[in-house]
C-alpha cells in the first residue's frame, strides 16, 4: 500500500512498507538536470551529485564511505537530465541512520573549496573516459541533433570547458535554485512503519525553506537531418530514430510495446534481423526516452564500415513494416507477456519501488498500481501499433547520426536518409 504525505514547506513524502523483506530503501529525488541548467553552467547538476559525498558538518568522506560499509548497506546517486537521485538500501533495523546519512548529504555538505577542485579534476577524467566510449558518444550526439540545441540534448556531464569554470558560488547559486523542499520527494519502501518514514521525514527535511525557480524551455520542431562524425574506431556507431512522446502521453504503454517489439530485447525484430538471421552487429537496440513535454525514440547499432549502409536499410524496413502491417497477434502477446514479466519481477526490489514511486510523484502523474499497468498493456492493440509507429516514425523528421572512421571525401557525407 502506498501512502503520501506532503510536509507543511511542500516537501514531498511516498512511502510503501513491505513487511515480508528485510531491506529498506531510500531515496532523495530533486527535480533538477542538465535541462535547468544555464548554457554557462552545464555540467552543474552532475557536479552537485559528485560534491555531495565530498563531506557534510559532521562527517567527512571517509567517514560517509566508512559508515555505509559498516552497516553493509549501499549509498550512491545518479543525475539525469530531469532529476537527481540519492539513495541508499540498508537492512531494516539501520533506517534511522540511512536517512540520517542521507539528510546529511543533502542539507548540509560543505563544498569545501579544495575538495570542489580536486573533483572537478575527477569529473574532467570522467568526460574524458566518455570521449574514448564511442557508443556513448553517439547518442549525445543524436539527442542535440534531434532536440535542435534544446537543454535535453545537452551531454549530462557538461564540456572540459563549463566544468572548469564551477566554483562554490555557482554551486551554492543552483542549490538555491532547485534544492529547496517544494522541488524535492522523499521515498521510502521497504521493511518500514509509516509512522517512522513521516517523523523522520519532519525532522530531516521539515526547516527546509525556499522555493524553486520556475525554468521553462520551449521545444522547436523538429527536421530530417544526416550527421556524420570521422573518429579512428573499429566500428561504425549510429543512432536513427526522432522525437518521441512525453511522460504525459495517452499513448506511452503503447510506445512501450512497441519500443520492445522492434528492439528492446534479444527476441526483438531488430536483434534477430542484424544479428541473429544477418550477421551484422553484435550489438543493437531501440530505446524511448520520455521527459516532462517531448521525447526521444532511438535505434543503435554498432557495425563495421562496409556494412553501414545495410544496417541503415534494414532498421528502415523494419520501421516501414511498422507503419504499414499489423503485427501478428502472438508478436503482439510474446512482448505484453515479457514487458507485464519484466514488471512484476523488477517490483520484488525494494530499491526498483521506490524509484517507481518517486518517479511518478516528482512528474506529478498518478500512481498506478502493478494491476493497473499490467491493465494498461494488455489494452494495447495491433492498430495502436500501428498508428504510434505512423505517428512517431515520420521521415521529414528522422535524424541519422554515424560516428566512424568514415574518410573525408566519404559519400556518407553527402547522402539523406531516404536513399539507404
Amino acid at each position: 500500500m502506498y501512502h503520501y504525505a506532503e510536509l507543511k514547506n511542500g516537501l514531498r513524502v511516498i512511502c510503501e512498507t513491505m513487511p515480508d523483506v528485510h531491506s529498506v530503501s531510500i531515496g532523495i529525488w530533486v527535480a533538477s538536470g542538465s535541462r535547468h541548467e544555464r548554457p554557462e553552467e552545464q555540467g552543474i547538476s552532475h557536479f552537485v551529485e559528485h560534491m555531495m559525498f565530498k563531506g557534510t558538518n559532521k562527517r567527512t568522506t571517509k567517514q560517509i564511505a566508512e559508515e555505509i560499509d559498516a552497516v553493509g548497506g549501499q549509498l550512491n546517486a545518479f543525475t539525469t537530465k530531469e532529476y537527481t537521485c540519492y539513495y541508499s538500501k540498508v537492512l531494516a533495523k539501520h533506517f534511522d541512520f540511512g536517512v540520517d546519512l542521507l539528510a546529511d548529504m543533502v542539507t548540509n555538505s560543505v563544498f569545501d573549496p579544495m575538495e570542489l577542485e580536486k573533483e572537478k579534476r575527477v569529473v574532467l577524467e570522467e568526460i574524458k573516459s566518455f570521449e574514448d566510449s564511442p557508443d556513448e558518444i553517439i547518442h549525445d550526439v543524436f539527442a542535440n541533433a534531434v532536440l535542435k540545441g534544446h537543454p535535453l540534448g545537452r551531454a549530462i556531464l557538461g564540456t572540459p570547458e563549463t566544468v572548469k569554470a564551477i566554483n562554490r558560488e555557482l554551486v551554492m547559486d543552483y542549490l538555491s535554485r532547485y534544492y529547496t523542499p517544494d522541488n524535492i520527494v522523499f521515498a521510502v519502501a521497504g521493511n518500514v512503519k509509516l509512522d517512522r518514514v513521516m517523523e523522520l521525514a519532519e525532522n530531516y527535511f521539515g526547516r527546509l525553506q525556499g522555493n524553486r525557480m520556475k525554468h521553462e524551455t520551449t521545444v522547436v520542431p523538429s527536421t530530417s537531418e544526416i550527421i556524420v562524425r570521422t573518429k579512428e574506431t573499429e566500428q561504425v556507431h549510429l543512432c536513427l530514430g526522432t522525437r518521441g512522446i512525453s511522460r504525459k502521453s495517452k499513448d506511452k504503454f503503447v510506445v512501450f510495446v512497441l519500443d520492445s517489439i522492434l528492439g528492446g530485447s534479444v527476441s526483438s525484430r531488430l536483434f534477430q534481423q542484424l544479428r541473429e538471421e544477418r550477421g551484422l552487429v553484435y550489438v543493437t537496440g531501440s530505446n524511448h526516452a520520455a521527459y516532462w513535454d517531448t521525447g526521444i525514440f532511438s535505434i543503435y547499432a554498432g557495425t563495421s564500415l562496409r556494412n553501414y549502409e545495410k544496417v541503415v536499410g534494414v532498421i528502415k524496413k523494419e520501421i516501414t513494416s511498422l507503419k504499414k502491417d499489423l503485427v501478428t497477434p502472438a508478436e503482439l502477446t510474446r512482448v505484453k507477456e515479457q514487458l507485464k514479466g519484466n514488471l512484476l519481477l523488477s517490483l520484488e526490489n525494494s530499491c526498483n519501488r521506490m524509484s517507481r514511486m518517486a518517479k511518478t510523484i516528482l512528474f506529478e502523474e498518478r500512481l498506478l498500481t502493478p494491476d493497473e499497468v499490467v491493465e494498461r498493456i494488455d489494452q494495447v492493440t495491433q492498430e495502436d501499433i500501428m498508428r504510434v509507429s505512423g505517428e512517431i516514425f515520420n521521415e521529414e523528421r528522422f535524424v541519422l547520426a554515424a560516428l566512424g572512421p568514415f574518410a573525408t571525401d566519404s559519400p556518407f557525407f553527402r547522402k539523406a536518409y531516404h536513399e539507404y
